[in-house]
């Protein structure tokens, strides 16, 4: 089949890549268009256009995807089907364009987690699994009839980066299976509405800066999944000393104690901990504002907080 893929980010790319080593015919990629970035501004190109640049594919960039210049051109390319993963809501334009539809790659398990962040959000919530979701794209968001699916465990010790990394190569081993399974007829579509009451289905909402504060009022295992959810980006954070604290990596302690909620208590040479509800986070990797990330050790050794309990 002709396939035109969609998508940006590096997660993106291992699905096409995965799909032009299985030997399918990729006639061109649709991604972002450059954007300025960085300290002098240069236009920055997308993971996605730059694989596709290396490997001599057509990528096209519309400002506006429901542009009849744009639409033309995607048009003739005579795509059987299309690919997205990681990309923009399409309009139906486009979507319902190739005879065999558009796959979309999702990274949950699917009616679960809809929306635009399904990592952080099934991290954050303490899930046990989670995995990637094809899918038939139409209007409404992530609610397309299902085609294939694949899951994966979610350790206590994972945060939403080495959960993402697991999704990329699981999503792009899946869409290689789905890919054959639509060329081979070989596929049942599934309606997500036969699978789970809709009041049961757990939301995956984008994340904003105001929603990553740490509320060290909650117990220690809801405070430490909050911040491996959200662990490397978009980062939880806390104040120290009015300072924004970024929380990249912790431990949880269950341990009784009698400091307020929000305390921080250092021996002020290796460790540095937070006291929440019934017990302790303690911090591993952090970056104070105007600093680079670091290791609490290194943190201690080059600063003096007023607002830390030293214990000896």
């Amino acid at each position: 089949m002709r396939i035109i893929f969609m998508g940006t980010p590096d997660f993106a790319v291992a699905s096409l890549k995965a799909l032009i080593d299985a030997g399918e015919e990729v006639v061109a990629v649709v991604t972002a268009p450059d954007k300025p970035a960085g300290r002098g501004q240069k236009l920055h190109q997308s993971a996605v256009k730059q694989f596709a640049v290396e490997n001599n594919l057509p990528v096209l960039q519309p400002e506006k995807l429901r542009s009849p210049e744009f639409i033309e051109e995607l048009r003739s390319f005579r795509a059987d089907l299309q690919v997205v993963v990681a990309f923009r809501m399409l309009p139906e334009i486009v979507w319902n364009m190739p005879k065999n539809g558009t796959v979309n790659v999702h990274g949950s398990l699917l009616p679960n987690y809809r929306g635009a962040a399904p990592i952080n959000h099934a991290v954050i919530n303490g899930e046990k699994k989670t995995g990637v979701t094809t899918f038939l794209l139409q209007h409404e968001i992530d609610t397309g009839n299902i085609l294939l699916a694949d899951e994966v465990e979610i350790k206590e010790t994972d945060d939403a980066g080495t959960v993402h990394d697991n999704l990329m190569h699981l999503g792009a081993k899946l869409i290689v299976k789905t890919v054959d399974a639509i060329k081979r007829g070989s596929i049942d579509p599934i309606p997500q509405s036969g699978l789970i009451n809709e009041s049961d289905i757990k939301h995956a909402p984008k994340i904003f800066k105001e929603d990553c504060q740490i509320n060290w009022e909650k117990d220690t295992t809801t405070v430490y999944n909050f911040i491996r959810g959200l662990s490397p980006y978009p980062t939880a954070f806390t104040h120290l000393d009015n300072k924004v604290l970024k929380v990249y990596k912790t431990e949880k302690e269950l341990i009784p104690h009698n400091y307020e909620a929000g305390k921080f208590i250092s021996d002020g040479k290796t460790y540095l901990k937070v006291a929440t509800l019934d017990g302790f986070i303690k911090l591993n990797e952090i970056q104070i504002e105007g600093k680079k990330r670091m290791y609490v050790a290194d943190f201690l050794r080059g600063y003096k907080s007023e607002e830390t309990i030293i214990v000896p």
